[in-house]
């Protein structure tokens, strides 16, 4: 069963309090042992507790919001642990914070479902504050006991019930029940919870939330006109910034996605995950020297943390092999090997690992060592883990082994199969010839494999054109196995699916598709994001089994 306050009473809780000044923090602790919390824990620095928390389980956590000898911030703790889901739905979060601030820690404070309280308060408020949360969560139990059960259809339903019947606590139900939407992939549905909770109460989320569905949606412009909308009002929601990146991203519109998630850092300066999206996409756009110094401050914060990408490291390692830094070298090699070690699911990290390997093998001038981490590498190029972060740490590693040492046998055929499978957009390709030293001149190559995918889609269309719908699918389907290319088996299902009662043998066709699609079909590229279970900015940190479990996981 789903742990909640009525299984575990006040006197067996385990609560933390994260304050900086220890008169502060003295008091606070003896407030949480009158209310008859007999296992209160301590600390003084946001890192400490980030440590903390990602280890132990706490019931309940008393943070202060600002640190006068710590650049972090307990709302940039709030929202790295719930991005990456780190903060149990059972755990009870209270922000303190002066009043001065408190719009800004409103919002965050709502995004974890929990509480805030403003400063000067008494010991009966904060019990109030405690309480009421608790409370908060065992009516919404059912819910959470469904997620945990994986019936989210049933989840949905009682979210939707109690949003209609405007029963206690139905905003943050409504919340939830959108999340759980989006995540069916049920856009339309989620849109319109979301509009409705916009006319019932105006709330940020929500407004969010439409943008989030549009972009799922497809819709890139509309939610960039919702995103602006709503930062028009609101320019210090780093929420939407994030979102706003991601849908800029996905266009190939770089530049502006670059501003845009340097407003997010601005505003959250010392959040991992947004050091990691902004430096990664800084490094790749050009601006290195930038990217690598937000990149070593993610690194110096939470190399060790849930939070943490490795890939990074992989970035790091290349820099410090082109500026000949052995030393920076090496100790890219240690931290990764370390965390493939401690890894549940070592494959990406293997990947990664092997790169770095490759990278040190090249500085020690180890060509031959070189080439058969590179071989190693090539010979998954036609798996479905093999990804586009995978292609990029290829190339990058390709093009200095070829400044270096020559490339190993197949080295152009590798080029032209990534070319294929992976130019499913223009942005694509354009951002696979990021990760590509000029001098290679492989760059074209990219793109006229792009090029040619495109032509050999618009061939296979064109006989539909002249009514064999039949013959578009077969021809996608085929060219589809033959590179892997995600967009055209996507394709292929477009035009089955629009043609299907005119099509005899659709049902093999779909068969076939839909294997291909679970292995290949389009997947977006991610910046920063260590698990595929990071929460979407703007959206909720819903439990998973191993989250409520409280057992620790290492992203793969």
């Amino acid at each position: 069963m789903l742990p909640h306050a009525t299984h575990n009473p006040l006197h067996e809780c385990q609560a933390l309090v994260v304050e900086g000044n220890p008169q502060c923090r003295a008091i606070l602790v003896a407030q949480m042992r009158e209310l008859g919390i007999a296992g209160v824990h301590q600390c003084a620095r946001v890192s400490d507790a980030r440590r903390k928390l990602e280890h132990n389980r706490f019931d309940i956590v008393i943070c202060e919001q600002f640190f006068e000898r710590d650049s972090q911030t307990g709302q940039e703790l709030l929202d790295d642990l719930r991005r990456n889901q780190i903060l149990p739905f059972s755990t009870v979060f209270v922000m303190l914070t002066a009043e001065a601030s408190y719009s800004r820690v409103a919002e965050a404070a709502e995004s974890a479902l929990d509480a805030y309280l403003l400063k000067p308060h008494t010991g009966a408020r904060l019990t109030e504050r405690i309480l009421q949360a608790r409370r908060r969560k065992v009516a919404l139990q059912a819910i959470f006991q469904a997620i945990d059960d994986q019936d989210h259809q049933r989840a949905a339903d009682l979210c939707m019930a109690r949003f209609q019947a405007r029963a206690p606590y139905w905003l943050y139900a409504a919340r939830i029940g959108a999340e759980l939407l989006l995540r069916a992939g049920r856009i339309p549905d989620a849109l319109g919870l979301y509009e409705a909770v916009i006319q019932a109460k105006t709330v940020p989320w929500a407004r969010l939330g439409v943008a989030r569905a549009q972009l799922e949606d497809g819709q890139h412009a509309k939610a960039l006109t919702t995103l602006q909308s709503l930062l028009q009002e609101d320019n210090a929601y780093a929420d939407a910034y994030d979102l706003m990146g991601r849908a800029q991203f996905e266009q190939g519109h770089f530049d502006a996605a670059l501003n845009t998630f340097e407003m997010a850092t601005r505003l959250t300066p010392n959040s991992i995950t947004r050091l990691l999206k902004h430096g990664m996409l800084a490094y790749y756009s050009g601006d290195r020297a930038n990217g690598l110094d937000l990149l070593e401050k993610a690194t110096r914060l939470g190399v060790d943390s849930k939070m943490y990408d490795p890939q990074a490291l992989v970035l790091l390692a290349m820099a410090a092999l082109d500026n000949n830094d052995h030393r920076k070298l090496m100790r890219c090699v240690a931290q990764l090997t370390r965390l493939y070690e401690r890894s549940f699911e070592p494959e990406r990290p293997r990947r990664l690992l092997l790169v770095v390997q490759a990278l040190n093998a090249l500085q020690h001038r180890q060509h031959a060592q070189a080439r058969d981490c590179t071989e190693t590498l090539m010979a998954d190029l036609r798996s479905p883990e093999f990804d586009v972060e995978s292609a990029c740490n290829l190339l990058g590693l390709m093009g200095r082994l070829l400044h270096r040492g020559g490339l190993p046998h197949h080295g152009d055929a590798a080029i032209d199969t990534i070319a294929l499978r992976f130019g499913t957009s223009r942005a694509l390709s354009e951002w696979l010839s990021k990760a590509i030293p000029e001098e290679t001149g492989w760059r074209e190559r990219l793109g006229a494999g792009y090029a040619e995918i495109v032509q050999r889609s618009a061939s296979a269309m064109r006989l539909s054109l002249k009514g064999d719908p039949s013959g578009t699918v077969t021809q996608l389907l085929r060219e589809g196995q033959a590179t892997l290319n995600g967009k055209l088996i996507e394709t292929a299902q477009q035009v089955l699916l629009r043609y299907r009662d005119r099509i005899p043998d659709a049902d093999t066709l779909e068969v076939e598709i839909q294997a291909l699609r679970g292995a290949y079909g389009v997947r977006h590229l991610k910046l920063g994001d260590p698990s595929a279970n990071a929460r979407a900015p703007g959206g909720v940190a819903l439990p998973t089994p191993s989250v409520m479990r409280g057992e620790t996981v290492i992203p793969a």
